[in-house]
Parts: C-alpha cells; structure tokens; sequence
C-alpha cells in the first residue's frame, strides 16, 4: 500500500506542475521519506484513506480537461448553384443526450417496416435476402431525409429499403443540450424469403 501512495506522491505535483517537475519532486521525495519514517504510514486504513483521496482528486482535476461534446459528422446535402457539394453537419446517434425515437419505439418501427415492404418479385424468385443497412437523418422537425445505402444486398432490394425508410412518418427528434438537434440513424431493413 505504501508503494501506491509514493507513487501518488511523485505523480500528482508532476499533473499539477509539469513544468517545473523537478522542483516538486524532489519536494514530495522528501514528504515520501517523512511519511514512511511516521507511525502512522503503516496504518493500512490511513493508507486507504489517502490513496482514495489523492484518487478521488486526480479524477477530479481530469475531469475539466475531458470535454463533453456530442460526435458529429458530415452529410452529403447535394450541390449548390455553383456546383460544389454541400455538407450538413449532424450529431451521431449514440451522443445525443436523448436520442430520436420512431413513435412507438423501435417495435413499432419494424411493425412499420413489415407492413411496407414489398419484395420486389424477380429477386423474390432468384432467392436473394439480405439486410439492407441504410443511413437517415432526423431533423429537429422530426423529418426523415438524407436516405443513403450504406451496405446493400441486391439494386432492387437496395431501392425497396430506401422507399420503405422514406415513407416513415415523424420521428420524436434527438435533443442535446434542451434543445432538438439533427441526427444521423442506421437501420436494417431485412429481406428474407
């Protein structure tokens, strides 16, 4: 236990003060000394004790430096008048504070999948299935738009995933920070004879 606490000793003046490492080091060094010469460095709950302190106050001091921001990324919004391509920024799925949810939740989605797709008939006939992995985003409106194959089975199966997904009615949308924000979903649609 003992080992511990030197080691907490030495590290926690090199997190506060790098830049003058040595100095404080060489400081704690000393302190180290004093405490394993004391009565009191053997005393394995006072050990404890200070080994969940010097703990609780380096996770606290990391904390301000960790930031707290949702993962966001680029969505392909076509091409404006001049011909260049165009980008909505959109938050991830799994860092919004609330993410968006069909109505009724997840069954309800697939209830709503199952009820919409038609198998298209020629691949229905040469036995392709599949699960067809599609991205959307929803919009703090509630809106589905930006429908895009991220893993497809088969061109018509592909198609039909896409037309299902847009007929979705709207969604209860993500909220970050109290406030409704778009957001990017990946679904499955699966195909199976």
């Amino acid at each position: 236990m003992t080992h511990s606490l030197q080691v907490l000793n030495f590290a926690i003046p090199l997190l506060l003060y790098p830049s003058s490492s040595f100095l404080y080091s060489n400081l704690t060094t000393k302190k180290m000394l004093k405490l394993s010469a004391s009565s009191d460095s053997h005393n394995p709950i006072k050990c404890r004790q200070l080994l969940i302190i010097r703990t609780a106050i380096i996770l606290l001091i990391f904390s301000f430096y960790i930031p707290l921001t949702a993962q966001t990324c680029r969505v392909s919004a076509g091409v404006n008048s001049h011909g260049a391509r165009c980008y909505m920024e959109v938050y991830e799925y799994d860092y919004v504070s609330e993410k968006p949810s069909f109505p009724g939740g997840d069954s309800k989605l697939v209830e709503f999948i199952n009820k919409h797709r038609e198998y298209p008939d020629k691949a229905y006939r040469d036995g392709i299935q599949g699960k067809v992995t599609c991205s959307f985003v929803i919009h703090p409106s509630g809106s589905v738009s930006h429908i895009k194959v991220l893993k497809g089975v088969e061109e018509t199966l592909n198609q039909e995933a896409v037309r299902i997904l847009g007929m979705m009615p709207p969604w209860v949308p993500g909220i970050m920070n109290g406030q409704p924000v778009p957001v990017r979903v990946i679904w499955s649609v699966p195909f199976r004879k």
